[in-house]
């Protein structure tokens, strides 16, 4: 996707004051406005699951499954998303799980190429469901695609690896954990994913998501992601241990904390002028809709930089119909509305309306 904006953003990374933290974090800058032509605009969502029905049903139009969303996406720098499948046509369904999602590469690679897919995170709890050969084939079929990834590898080290990738005029670096399914972990010589207990407290997080931030770090960019599989399904508030190990993340050099994982929204929290979206939800899959947590509704997550700022988190209604996605109609838009207004207010969050959707601040320390 060709960028439709640019900026440039000041790093909050560089030790030159601003907010203040403790000995042991990275200090946080408030965001310096410097001259910019524009701004850039960046989507986040929840989870893209391509396989089962998903899979049968745009092998012969793989932009089909972004339905109306089409030039709302085209409209972003790039998009940022969660990956729940393989993109495979080899390897066996792991035994004992419950469920296997792969989507065949012929389409899936055409459609988050037609999403305008700049990064999708492996760390979860379906990137092994066919084995150690359907996941090189993902990491392949991928990075011959040009979709940075990060999450999964074929060792422990690779899959705690940040990307780093230019994206409307800035240089972001990602590091993508998760928390589910332990089983899944790259080990020091076998494939898998980025596993730790994400908590502060813990030493194994401490050492391997700690040392992929400060890894991160070094190359100094402009903005750093860090995306989350965690915690149970179906819970609609954070713990307070996720809610602890988000800050955690801040403290030390996070720009945006982009979570997934539960399969419906949570609520949106700013911290030291950063964003904490703990659940993105889910933005295209073939799930069957829980009785009052319309699992099938979300948003698309759009954080605008302008003029070197974080300024504001736009958050676009999305519905999953027919296993696609597509924008929220007038009834499901007002229950997002009020469901994350609801859901950000133990936090805080400033929640204003913009048009069907909201629209959050950022930028204040």
């Amino acid at each position: 996707m060709t960028p439709t904006r640019r900026a440039v953003l000041v790093s909050s990374l560089a030790g030159l004051g601003g907010c203040l933290g403790s000995a042991d974090e990275v200090s946080v800058e408030c965001p310096v406005p410097v001259d910019a032509d524009g701004a850039a605009r960046l989507g986040f969502v929840g989870d893209v699951m391509l396989g089962r029905n998903v899979d049968e049903r745009w092998r012969d139009d793989p932009t089909g499954v972004w339905d109306g969303m089409a030039d709302r996406l085209d409209a972003l720098d790039g998009l940022f998303l969660n990956l729940e499948c393989c993109v495979s046509a080899r390897g066996d369904p792991r035994p004992g799980r419950t469920f296997h999602f792969r989507a065949h590469p012929s389409w899936a690679v055409p459609a988050l190429d037609s999403a305008g897919t700049v990064f999708a995170s492996l760390a979860n709890n379906h990137v092994l469901d066919f084995g150690p050969r359907a996941l090189t084939d993902t990491l392949t079929h991928l990075e011959d695609a040009g979709v940075p990834t990060a999450g999964a590898g074929p060792d422990r080290a690779s899959a705690f690896e940040p990307a780093h990738l230019a994206v409307g005029g800035l240089d972001v670096a990602v590091v993508a954990v998760t928390d589910q399914s332990p089983s899944y972990a790259a080990r020091a010589d076998a494939a898998g994913a980025a596993y730790a207990p994400l908590r502060p407290s813990d030493r194994l997080t401490r050492h391997w998501v700690g040392g992929a931030l400060a890894r991160a770090r070094e190359r100094d960019p402009d903005l750093l992601v860090v995306s989350l599989h965690w915690g149970p399904n179906w819970e609609t508030a954070p713990s307070e241990t996720q809610q602890s190990f988000a800050r955690w993340l801040v403290d030390r050099g996070a720009d945006v904390v982009h979570g997934h994982s539960a399969h419906v929204i949570q609520g949106v929290e700013t911290y030291r002028g950063r964003p904490i979206v703990y659940d993105a939800g889910d933005f295209v899959d073939d799930y069957l809709v829980k009785d009052g947590l319309h699992n099938d509704r979300s948003f698309l997550f759009e954080l605008v930089v302008t003029d070197g700022t974080l300024s504001a988190l736009e958050l676009v209604p999305v519905e999953i119909t027919n296993s696609r996605v597509t924008p929220a109609d007038d009834v499901a838009a007002r229950w997002l509305r009020d469901r994350m207004r609801s859901l950000s207010a133990p936090f805080g969050t400033s929640v204003e309306r913009d048009g069907a959707g909201l629209r959050i601040p950022l930028g204040d320390c």
